[in-house]
């Protein structure tokens, strides 16, 4: 009986430390599981912050490319606009110069 006894307490002894050593691993797996997730939660956090990033470069393009049309087409017609009222006042300033000579010659 004393040698089955020490059996017993052996076998609880052995039992005991293999369920210490199955907490101890499911600890480890547990953090290994909880690193991955966080590693995984900022990878995604990480790829729509790029992709934000991304959506708001193209767009600020896109606007940038409508503005200098927009420029462009704002510019061309101010050179028309400039250009006729250069042709203008050449045309009156003969008809002035002329009607001063006129003017001249009649005294």
């Amino acid at each position: 009986i004393t040698m089955g006894m020490a059996d017993v307490r052996q076998s609880i002894k052995d039992a005991e430390e293999a369920a210490a050593a199955t907490i101890e691993s499911s600890k480890e797996e547990s953090s290994k599981i909880l690193a991955d997730a966080r590693k995984e939660a900022a990878e995604i956090i990480q790829n729509a912050q790029d992709g934000a990033v991304s959506s708001t470069v193209k767009t600020l393009d896109s606007a940038r490319k409508k503005a200098g049309k927009e420029a462009d087409g704002v510019q061309a017609e101010g050179a028309k606009a400039v250009e006729g009222i250069q042709s203008s006042a050449g045309e009156r300033r003969a008809t002035a110069v002329q009607l001063v000579i006129d003017s001249l010659m009649s005294n």
